[in-house]
């Protein structure tokens, strides 16, 4: 029997990227994946379904009680009460790195508003479903940008640091209700938002210097730590945030 055989997981921000890393990855192992994105998730939904998982693709954003809420309503309606959220939703490829005095109010909101209220928001969704089951996981994703407190985008690094914050606290509160809530504090990772940044480059062979696993960090790195996260391995974890990163930052 599959690890996560017949449990319905909920990933957002899974149209492509690390999302679809962590979709696939949890249908392989047996989940009912609910995929979800403000982008089309058709191509993660057919990487699933191909394979022979099963996956539902739905347009959700993370910031809007409504179309949390029919996200919940139709992930019960396919699969059944929801059991794991991975928080991966977030504003990462789009940034422009500049100095924060050049940094709008606006351009704070929105980042803070995705990366940090979305989380939030989507747990809120999900607690209902997870209270049917009588148990949860729930994956939040930070960044080592917050440990090493890396320059020129401040709001990114402010809203991953609130993303730890955030996790910390609601684990006191979801405990009571046998769900667990941890966070995954990714590194430097060779993902297509990071590819695709034009600016963040320069940063790759600094921090390949910093590892004691002197590699590049693939996405498949991450998968080993979310699958323990989100399976009954961890029952007894919560609140906790593990940083993943080859021992760049040996904390």
């Amino acid at each position: 029997m599959k690890r996560l055989e017949g449990k319905v997981a909920v990933v957002t921000g899974a149209a492509q990227g690390l999302g679809r890393t962590y979709a696939v990855a949890l249908a392989e192992h047996g989940a009912k994946v609910v995929v979800t994105d403000v982008q089309d998730t058709t191509e993660t939904v057919e990487a699933i379904t191909s394979a022979g998982g099963q996956a539902l693709g739905l347009n959700v954003d993370v910031t809007s009680d409504e179309s949390l809420a029919e996200m919940v309503v139709s992930a019960e309606s396919e699969f059944g009460p929801i059991e794991i959220l991975i928080n991966n939703a977030a504003i990462f490829a789009a940034i422009e790195l500049k100095p924060f005095t050049h940094l709008s109010n606006d351009e704070w909101d929105l980042v803070m508003r995705v990366n940090a209220r979305g989380p939030f928001q989507a747990t809120k969704a999900v607690m209902p479903s997870m209270q049917k089951n009588g148990r949860g996981k729930i994956i939040n994703i930070s960044s080592g940008t917050f440990l090493r407190g890396a320059p020129m985008f401040v709001h990114y690094v402010s809203s991953k640091g609130a993303v730890i914050a955030q996790t910390r606290a609601l684990s006191r509160e979801l405990a009571t209700d046998n769900i667990c809530i941890n966070t995954m504090v990714v590194g430097f990772t060779e993902s297509e938002g990071v590819k695709d940044h034009a600016q963040l480059g320069g940063a790759r062979a600094p921090t390949l210097a910093m590892r004691a696993i002197s590699r590049e960090m693939l996405p498949e790195d991450l998968v080993g730590t979310m699958m323990y996260l989100a399976s009954e391995d961890s029952d007894f974890i919560t609140g906790q945030s593990i940083n993943i990163d080859g021992g760049a930052l040996n904390q």
